[in-house]
Order: structure tokens, then sequence, then C-alpha cells
């Protein structure tokens, strides 16, 4: 099937030649020749205008019939293979309604392919080897992710792009690449436009997180080795770090990172959505550590200084009963009774504490709220997307710190309070099975919370 990008060429007027045929029986004057003129070409616009709105009302969707071989032709089938260039070509120019609709189509395809077989494979292959890039299908996925609940029949293509992308992404393909100030300025941008946890507002904030004294590392696939798949963000201190504020103001001075004795994990953004599920942040966080230590052999501790970002939205969904079993103190206990609005009231009250003095035993509560939220599981993981990020891969909860991220999104999302996720190498694949057996293993100093 043809698509034409142009509407019909429009035939040319009558020559001239012709016309001064016409004019040896009757000349007509100027002003009359130039009239018959403008009619011609009014007349000719309107026919080029009709055509062009023909054209752009036609219905662009592809048949099921059109769409079946990129399922079922050989992989060397030309015609199917010029097909799939054309569709990739349209789904990449495409805006989100169209793209929609393309999906929807192929959708309707696949579901009549009996037996099922690799042809969604297939598919997927076809489109790759004539896109060239694994970009197309990385948004594909993302699409798919994000209608497969409206688009009928979509989820069985998402989930076999899924298995074809977790291959094509496999760790031992991934290239680790330190990223400075000196990297190209295409490279940088793309942090700014990336970075998840911690907004990046202009080029000095950047350039400070980029800094000699600073380290920032991603993970690339050969394939796109233009777009960073997953980064994380670096700081050096003398002692683990518990407030994000410092680390982020580019006023601080710098310390040296060969005197340092942590490394601080501050931010960790994924890039692409279309390889959610695909995990490699694990060996991301692991390989860090390795070029870490051989560049700074006296580095002793590696934790993460991460946000807590589901624990207002839990904290205020608690009732009276609930914060009754949450709370300690007898008064608090008492106040919360009945109340259906309670973890509201508790989640306005550390917010306003965290922005102002609060009291040391106010301190505690909201410390203690926020570790039993860390350790609340749901189907064997953590609740939180962040903990179970760092708990999945070995990691334990370490400390708790109050204040630690007054921004608006840090106020939002945690009432300003942040947590320190410890790496340590030896001790991963233990806390490993004490989070399997439904129990997140926690630092010693956070039993007396």
């Amino acid at each position: 099937m043809q698509i034409s990008d142009t509407p019909s060429a429009v035939r040319a007027p009558t020559p001239a030649s012709s016309r001064n045929e016409v004019a040896v029986i009757r000349k007509p004057d100027a002003k009359s020749a130039a009239k018959e003129t403008r009619k011609d070409e009014e007349k000719e616009s309107r026919g080029l205008m009709a055509r062009l709105g023909k054209w752009l009302e036609r219905d662009h969707s592809f048949a099921p019939s059109d769409i079946l071989p990129l399922f079922t032709a050989r992989l060397t089938d030309v015609a199917a293979n010029r097909f799939a260039k054309q569709w990739s070509a349209r789904y990449a120019a495409a805006d989100a309604k169209e793209r929609r609709s393309l999906l929807a189509g192929l959708a309707q395809a696949s579901a009549g392919l009996e037996p099922r077989g690799d042809q969604g494979l297939r598919l997927f292959r076809r489109l790759y080897a004539q896109a060239e890039s694994l970009r197309l299908l990385v948004d594909l996925r993302a699409d798919m992710l994000r209608w497969r609940n409206q688009v009928a029949g979509l989820s069985p293509l998402e989930r076999e792009l899924e298995g074809l992308l977790a291959s094509w992404f496999d760790v031992g393909m991934l290239e680790l690449r330190p990223i400075n100030w000196d990297s190209p300025a295409s490279l940088l941008e793309k942090l700014i436009q990336y970075e998840a946890v911690h907004e990046i507002r202009s080029w000095d904030e950047l350039r400070h997180r980029v800094a000699e004294h600073r380290r920032c590392y991603a993970f690339f696939h050969p394939r796109m080795s233009d777009v960073p798949l997953i980064f994380v963000e670096v700081a050096f201190a003398e002692q683990m770090a518990g407030n994000v504020q410092v680390l982020l103001d580019p006023q601080v001075p710098p310390g040296d990172p060969a005197k340092a004795r942590w490394a601080i994990f501050y931010s960790i953004s994924n890039t692409q959505p279309g390889l959610r599920g695909i995990s490699f942040g694990n060996f991301l966080l692991k390989r860090v550590i390795d070029e870490l230590l051989r560049e700074l052999p006296r580095l002793k501790g590696f934790a993460t200084l991460s946000p807590i970002p589901g624990f207002v939205d839990w904290l205020s969904k608690q009732d009276g009963k609930a914060m009754q079993a949450l709370l300690h103190d007898k008064a608090d206990k008492q106040q919360a009774q009945d109340d259906a609005g309670a973890g509201q009231k508790w989640v306005e009250r550390l917010q306003a504490a965290a922005a102002g003095r609060a009291s040391d035993a106010v301190q505690r509560t909201g410390l203690r709220l926020a570790i039993q939220y860390l350790k609340t599981m749901k189907n064997g993981q953590p609740i939180d997307p962040v903990a179970r990020f760092h708990l999945g891969n070995g990691a334990r909860i370490e400390r708790m710190n109050w204040a630690a991220d007054c921004s608006a999104k840090g106020m939002a999302q945690s009432c300003g309070m942040m947590v320190n996720y410890l790496y340590e190498l030896d001790q991963l694949d233990d806390n490993l099975a004490q989070l399997a057996a439904g129990k997140p293993k926690t630092g010693l100093n956070l039993r007396w919370l």
C-alpha cells in the first residue's frame, strides 16, 4: 500500500499560444484580458484547495490486510519491509492521537493470528531492522504502556516487546560512561531534561552537579548512544550526608574527593518510560562503586540520600484507627481516636513543623511514621517505589533525616524528610534474603525511634 504525501498534480494553465489563436478573431483589451486571467487563476486555486481538503480529510488508518504481512511475511520479504519502513516513519512523525490509532491497528491485526507463535516478535524485529535504531521500539513500548488499558488487544504485544527489549538491553551490552562539564552540550542538555529527582534549573546548577569534585555516570546502549538510559549523580563527604539542600547549593565550598570517606548517591534517574520493568539500575550502582573504589580507594561508605515520594499520600489516607496503631504517644493516640482525617492532620502538622521549629517529640513521631511507611510491604515488595528499588538491590534503611529537603516538592511528597540507604557490598545478599522474608533490613540506630 502506498501513502501519498502530496495531492495530485495541478493541471497547467492553457498555453499562451492557444490564447493568441483565439485573439485573431477578437482581441480583447488589456483590462479584459487581465480579468480573464484572474478568473482562470482563481478557478485553478479553488480546484487545488478542494483536492488538498479531500487529501487532508482522508482516513489515514491502515486496513488489517495491509498490516498483517508485518507479522506473517518472512523477514526478507521486500514488500513487507518497505511497508514496515513506511509505517515506522509515519509513527515517528505522528501526534498522540494518530499513534494510538496506529497501535490499535497493530492490535487488531495481531488478534487474528492463529497460531500466534513468534509472529509478534517478527513484527518488532522487522520494525527494528527497518528503523536501524532502538529508539522507535522504546517509544513504541512507552505508548503501549500508556494505552494498554484503553486499546483492546494491546497487552499481548506489549508483553512480547518487553521480552525483546529485555534481551536487547541486557546489562552486558550497556556501556558505563562518566559525564562531566567537558561532555557534549547535547548530552548535558539531556541531564537537565531527564533529571527526575532534583530539578536542574540552570546551566550553573548543572555545572555544579558535574564539577570536578562531583561525579556523574550513565549507562548507554550502542544503538542509542546519544541518550543516557539511567544516570546517577554522586557527591563526596566526610560523613554520611543528611541534607540535600547543602549538597545542591553551589555556594557551599567543594571538598576534596581524595580526602572523602563517603560517596553519596543523591539522584538516580531513569530516562526511558519504554524500558520500565527492565532493571539495570542495580548493575549501575555496583559498577559505579567499583569505578569509585578504583579511583578513590580511601572511600569507606556508599549511601544514598533519597526522597520518600509516597509518604504524604500514604499518611493522608490513614484514619483514626490506623493512626492509633502507628502512634506511640498516649495523648496523640487519644486525639486520633474516631477521627477519619487523623492522617491528613498529621501531614499538615509535620509540614508546618519542618518549615518552622519542631519539637523533639514531633520530629521523633514524624521519623517513626516515615520508617513505618518504608517498611510497609504489599505483594512481597515495599510500597514506596524508591525503597523498592534500593532494598531490591540489597541496600538497607540506615538513617532517617528530618527537614532534609524543604523544597516545595520535598514538602509535598514527604514533609521534608529523606532517608539514607546504605550499600555494604558484603551484606547485599543477606539483606535481600531478609527482604524476601518480609522484613526489610534497617540500621541499628533506627531501633531507637
